[in-house]
């Protein structure tokens, strides 16, 4: 044999293949999936921002409908604008929806995943809702004028605050460049958005923003109470159940009783029912 064969047949050893080295070996690079509402979330926002911008007449319409706008009790009343505004951005620049978007891509999905989607949209809703109802205490009590607020910012920093308490020494990089923990991000957007309220510089917004990262906070502190809170909840709900069957068999086994004895017409319009629906458990027990 050659030497150019013996050459060629190392490569043909299993030690070798894609497996094991990289003479064969292609590598795919894939940014991973968006989760479910992360996804969705993006598309809603970037899609109202764009019908807002492409049609102004129908933008000024729906801007007039969804903003936080605590001006008079009737729009205060109007709660639904706790949500909407959420999903309205700025249409006069690009830079108040793309920097919340990117936010939202990249620590969206870190705790939906964590917490899953429903639980995820739930406390990305609250933490947004809070910072709106909190903007609307502050004009009601005199402290701010009211203005129309809009922007995720308030969920967005409630997702901060989460990720801050749950990760604080998960690594970033601040505008791409400066490298700090999670923890420090936080305490430095608190810190600014303190400077820029105490200034009065868009004061609406950083209350917003401060309620966003007091309820992730708060949130992610006092889970282990909410979830001893839950689970005492199921477990009276589940010890009413048990009680409810036990009194159902023993009254099934009465009335099956007073059938022996006195004949099934003897039953009464509720006993009858309640013979039917043991009738109808039984029959779905048979049929699993």
């Amino acid at each position: 044999m050659s030497f150019y064969d013996r050459f060629m047949g190392i490569y043909d050893r299993d030690y070798l293949q894609d497996d094991y080295g990289t003479a064969r070996r292609r590598v795919q690079f894939a940014m991973p999936a968006l989760p479910p509402v992360v996804k969705w979330l993006l598309i809603i926002n970037i899609g109202i921002y764009l019908v807002s911008f492409l049609i102004p007449p129908l933008g000024e319409r729906i801007y007039g409908f969804g903003t936080v706008y605590p001006s008079g009790w009737g729009n205060i009343a109007q709660v639904w604008r706790l949500i909407s505004y959420q999903f309205l951005h700025d249409p006069r620049g690009i830079t108040h929806i793309f920097f919340n978007m990117l936010m939202l891509f990249f620590f969206g999905p870190l705790l939906e995943r964590h917490w899953g989607s429903r639980r995820f949209l739930k406390f990305y809703l609250c933490a947004g809702a809070a910072g709106g109802v909190v903007y609307t205490l502050l004009v009601i009590l005199g402290v701010l004028e009211a203005l129309p607020m809009m922007g995720a910012s308030g969920a967005l920093y409630g997702m901060l605050g989460a990720i801050a308490v749950m990760y604080p020494h998960l690594r970033v990089y601040f505008f791409g460049i400066v490298p700090m923990s999670m923890r420090t991000t936080a305490i430095l957007a608190v810190v600014v958005s303190l400077l820029f309220f105490m200034q009065g510089h868009n004061a609406g917004g950083e209350a917003a923003h401060l309620t966003g990262i007091v309820v992730g906070v708060l949130y992610v502190l006092y889970q282990p109470l909410l979830n001893d809170l839950r689970m005492k909840k199921n477990k009276g709900s589940w010890s009413r159940k048990i009680e409810n069957e036990r009194m159902f068999v023993v009254e099934v086994d009465r009335i099956l009783e007073k059938i022996n004895k006195d004949g099934l017409t003897s039953l009464t319009p509720k006993e009858k029912e309640i013979l039917r629906e043991a009738t109808r458990r039984e029959q779905e027990q048979l049929h699993r």
